[in-house]
């Protein structure tokens, strides 16, 4: 079969890196698909749009504006201009091409017209939406958007356009049972036999050979002698960073165990001033790493932490969790009340919820992890993830349907 996959991640460009989506297009490859892929080649890169196959595999990079990581303005733009420049993109390179899966992920709402085009060779084929990103809501929720005034405009806009692509999808996977519910209260127009769970999902990692811990640690001037909570990831204002950081100040001093921070985005430098300005003893922050220094440190760590904003009422469920069920490591799911990613940890014996506007709620979260059993819990995350999110678990949810 033929399978289109559209999508706004770069990190498409390289098939064989690990990724919740290049994961999958592998799967569907080795499963002996043809696989189209196309994604976005930021302005910033100053490359042209360009075809390269592989094994296999049709990647199609799109000249775009910045559409990550840059101002609102351009970013807005550049997710409307998405769906012209991959039309046009689709029309030149794959004109020919009848498709029998088309997958779309979420950011951006605006592929509708890009998926009726390559219908048009195959009225029969499936479109599957992969429910990523509840947008515009989750914008109005941190307060990007609202639904009065000039942005209003912006979310009506907004919402049509999601409606467009909910009423254009056969199939909707969503990440959690608490996304196929929230979708389904907020749009009743849809059937709910075609949303399902289909979640992010990784391979099941090989074992290769790591550093020792200590070692890692020592690298990273790391206690060796304590338990180490580890934050890695985008810090952006999705992420509740202004929380993230009042936590932090009420730990700085602990004795009983360490915290390290992993990251870059628009709210780094608020974390970065704060250590800087008072040194805590039990935090430690670094900038981004790359993946397989980020992976060994990740490692080397004993819990794995999730931060969320309270505002959200939408239930994201972060793709930062796997990488922790991966690593056999318990998670604690500082979040608002709508996700379910620390109920789900709660039921399943891998982690805990806490709430992300008690900073005495997040103490006595890891005062209670401390007095557990975090290497059974890790033990748990990770069949957890090997029951619910490989790979296979995500490409079988979707091939049900052929």
């Amino acid at each position: 079969m033929n399978v289109l996959f559209l999508t706004m991640s770069s990190s498409l460009q390289n098939i064989d890196t690990n990724g919740i989506y290049t994961d999958l297009m592998r799967k569907f490859r080795n499963d002996g698909h043809d696989v189209y892929i196309i994604y976005p080649r930021e302005r910033r890169l100053g490359l042209p749009t360009e075809l390269k196959e592989d094994n296999g595999v049709h990647a199609l990079g799109v000249k775009t504006l910045n559409v990550t990581k840059t101002n609102v303005i351009e970013k807005g733009i550049g997710q409307v201009l998405l769906e012209t420049q991959f039309k046009k993109a689709l029309k030149k390179y794959f004109s020919n091409v009848k498709f029998d899966i088309i997958l779309y992920s979420t950011p951006p709402i605006t592929f509708t017209k890009v998926i009726k085009y390559a219908r048009k060779h195959n009225p029969n084929a499936i479109s599957y939406l992969l429910l990523k990103d509840i947008f515009p809501q989750n914008a109005v929720d941190i307060g990007m958007l609202s639904k009065t005034g000039l942005k209003g405009i912006l979310y009506k806009s907004f919402r049509r356009k999601e409606k467009e692509l909910y009423h254009i999808s056969d199939y909707i996977g969503c990440m959690s049972p608490a996304n196929v519910k929230y979708v389904l209260k907020h749009n009743p127009e849809i059937n709910p036999d075609i949303v399902e769970v289909a979640p992010n999902s990784y391979d099941i990692p090989t074992n290769s050979q790591q550093p020792t811990a200590n070692s890692i640690r020592e690298k990273y001037n790391l206690p060796t002698d304590k338990p180490i909570f580890i934050y890695g990831g985008n810090m952006g204002k999705p992420q509740g960073i202004p929380f993230l950081l009042e936590c932090m100040k009420a730990v700085k001093d602990r004795t009983d165990c360490h915290f390290v921070i992993v990251g870059s985005g628009t709210e780094y430098p608020k974390l970065e001033s704060w250590v800087n300005s008072e040194k805590p003893k039990a935090v430690s922050l670094f900038k981004s790493l790359p993946k397989i220094e980020y992976d060994a440190l990740a490692s080397s760590c004993d819990v794995g932490m999730i931060f969320l904003d309270y505002r959200f009422t939408i239930p994201n469920y972060p793709s930062r969790l796997l990488p922790y069920l991966m690593e056999h490591k318990p998670i604690i799911a500082v979040t608002d009340p709508n996700c379910d990613t620390g109920t789900i940890a709660e039921d399943n014996g891998y982690g805990y919820y806490c709430p992300s506007n008690s900073v005495d709620s997040f103490v006595e979260t890891v005062d209670r992890m401390l007095s557990s059993d975090i290497k059974q819990m890790g033990e748990n995350a990770y069949q957890f993830f090997l029951n619910n999110y490989t790979t296979e678990h995500t490409y079988n949810t979707i091939m049900k349907h052929v």
